[in-house]
């Protein structure tokens, strides 16, 4: 027993105790050194070009606005020429505009054309892919395939098309690509391409990250929770589930039973006008620190619902959010329940 103290004691201090210290300093000085690395800034943004797609509404139309007032060199595109003019009266004389559809392979080459000769030599500092639609979204077997097409072709293979072609712009600024992905990039809780696109844009990013780390081109993204835009909007998602609704077969309807549509768009409002944030800031700072932090992070949770629940929720069984999403949504009348 007195070798036992002995060994167990160094002096007067248990060693649990000395190592318990030891891990705790270790703790704070790797919490203060993240830190400080997470608030270093570039400076000469006057310099910088930033290019970035989806600007007529919601996050790119902000980042935009926001970028263009630290000094950056914005060049927003819209889908819209309405989209793009009300962008403009809205900025600074340094902020251009121009329409691209990013589905159109020979819209992307215009934009870099454009780009090409806005940037020179310097090259494009930062590439912000942001545009994007959700819908339709729903049970899978309410949806077709180009249902999942015509948001695949935007959300991710439009997306792998304009970084592709703006690549040699990047590389000679050792520029930066923000992609906007989002919670359901790691929890699939609908059916449809929205949360298949965002599975998608994850492994993309973290492909051309590695890929491009040799050339100085850093690449973060965005992960964003539920916020109040147009891709969530409760009315226009309930008005194109009814347009789902309208057009199935009888035998699928009966299947899920006469009620189920009001139920699913009451249950789906319901926890949409809860969860939605009405401040987009929280994406969007996100946005400008990957693209003027000295250290980017690779990911970025943006919201509290997505950094306390969906991203640490995506790291448990899948029974729970299983479990989840049943409670989310209305049982069908001919399911196993």
């Amino acid at each position: 027993m007195l070798i036992f103290n002995d060994i167990w004691h160094v002096g007067e201090v248990p060693l649990l105790h000395l190592a318990f210290t030891c891990v705790l300093l270790l703790a704070i000085f790797a919490v203060v050194r993240w830190f400080f690395r997470d608030s270093q800034r570039l400076d000469g943004f006057s310099q910088k070009h930033v290019f970035i797609t989806g600007c007529d509404s919601g996050f790119g139309n902000l980042l935009a606005r926001q970028l263009d007032r630290k000094g950056f060199k914005v060049i927003a595109a819209c889908l819209t020429e309405n989209g793009a003019a009300d962008l403009a009266a809205a900025a600074s004389p340094r902020m251009k505009t121009l329409l691209l559809n990013v589905t159109d392979s020979a819209s992307i080459r215009s934009a870099v054309e454009f780009v090409r000769r806005e940037v020179g030599e310097r090259g494009l500092w930062g590439l912000v892919n942001n545009a994007g639609r959700a819908m339709p979204i729903g049970p899978t077997d309410w949806m077709q395939l180009e249902d999942f097409t015509k948001v695949l072709d935007v959300n991710l293979i439009g997306l792998i098309d304009v970084t592709l072609q703006f690549l040699p712009l990047l590389k000679k600024a050792h520029g930066r690509v923000v992609n906007i992905a989002s919670v359901l990039g790691r929890l699939s809780l609908t059916g449809g391409g929205y949360c298949l696109s965002k599975y998608g844009v994850e492994a993309f990013s973290d492909s051309i990250r590695r890929d491009m780390h040799h050339f100085g081109i850093k690449v973060s993204i965005i992960e964003p929770g539920f916020f109040k835009t147009n891709i969530t909007s409760p009315d226009l998602i309930s008005a194109d589930l009814k347009r789902l609704w309208a057009r199935l077969p009888r035998d699928i309807k009966t299947s899920y039973g006469a009620a189920y549509l009001e139920d699913y768009v009451r249950m789906q409002n319901f926890s949409l006008r809860i969860l939605r944030n009405s401040d987009i800031g929280k994406v969007t700072r996100c946005m400008e620190h990957a693209l003027t932090a000295r250290y980017p992070r690779t990911r970025y949770g943006a919201g509290w619902d997505a950094k306390f629940f969906w991203i640490p929720l995506s790291y448990l069984p899948s029974f729970v959010a299983d479990f989840i999403v049943r409670v989310l949504l209305p049982l069908p009348k001919g399911g196993l329940n």
